[in-house]
């Protein structure tokens, strides 16, 4: 596999196409607006800026990396020749069935089809195409570029070699895949997103306010960052579409999203990025500025 699609420019795919082009793929960026995508090309700059600072890459590097980055607006110009293409679109079921169904039609026989997606069922997504065992998940956790893990999701038809194809793949980036079955949530999600609902509630329920529930994971648990900035970082919204796959999902009442959460959706708080979720956040990064202090 030398040449890759990314759909969409937002965080994941964007961070998704950096991390191919960094280790030396053709990669072609694709998003419906040039503004989102000329955005995408200077944060990817701006990211591997950080990474020459540091060190862990040198300028020649850095442009190399951009070089591999092409950008389109026409899905079917550069989808047709690709070897894979990875879908990294906004986390709505209709979104993702309606351009596997496009991608089932545009793209060349043997050609792999991935979803990044966090929760919704690869099943689901595979039987919008007419190649359901070329299509498997690969969920990519943000930020693409320095976090390891990627579960490879294995939908009800994929078929072992393809499967293997993306664990190779995701070690020649660097990665450690891990093999997961396709069920609501994954692991990562499924494990993850409960707990973010269970501190929403303990915030909701008045036992102990912002700072203090994520001290308490920081120092008492060891997590790197605590769940309501978690939260934040991830963005409400999509903590919210996860939770309700699960909900659907499993029909169980105890993934049923906080009341918090929804309210704080609708008002448009959703985190980094729109600079005010749990936390407020200085303009354009994820900088805090004012801790938490949220009541009902």
């Amino acid at each position: 596999m030398k040449n890759i699609t990314v759909i969409g420019s937002g965080t994941m795919g964007n961070g998704i196409a950096h991390t191919f082009a960094q280790n030396g793929f053709k990669v072609s960026l694709v998003d419906i607006s040039q503004a989102a995508l000329e955005k995408a090309l200077q944060t990817i700059s701006n990211n591997l800026d950080r990474q020459v600072k540091k060190g862990t890459i040198d300028e020649t590097q850095k442009q190399a990396t951009l070089a591999n980055i092409t950008v389109s607006t026409d899905l079917k110009a550069v989808a047709g020749t690709a070897d894979l293409v990875v879908e990294a679109a906004t986390e709505n079921r209709e979104v993702k069935l309606n351009l596997f169904r496009d991608l089932g039609e545009i793209c060349k026989a043997g050609t792999i089809l991935a979803s990044n997606t966090s929760s919704i069922s690869i099943t689901q997504i595979a039987t919008a195409t007419k190649v359901p065992q070329n299509v498997i998940g690969m969920h990519f956790m943000n930020p693409v570029p320095l976090m390891k893990l990627v579960e490879v999701i294995r939908g009800y038809a994929t078929s072992d070699e393809v499967t293997q194809k993306i664990m190779n793949l995701s070690r020649q980036l660097g990665k450690d895949p891990v093999e997961v079955n396709d069920y609501p949530g994954f692991v990562a999600n499924r494990i993850l997103m409960p707990m973010i609902n269970e501190a929403i509630y303990t915030l909701f329920e008045g036992v102990a306010g912002v700072q203090e529930i994520d001290t308490v994971m920081k120092l008492g648990m060891a997590h790197p960052m605590g769940p309501l900035q978690l939260a934040d970082f991830i963005g409400l919204d999509v903590c919210l579409a996860i939770l309700k796959v699960l909900q659907d999902g499993f029909g169980n009442p105890k993934y049923a999203p906080c009341p918090l959460l929804v309210n704080m959706v609708a008002a448009g708080h959703l985190g980094i990025k729109t600079g005010v979720g749990f936390y407020q956040y200085a303009a354009g990064n994820k900088e805090l500025i004012v801790a938490g202090k949220f009541t009902k």
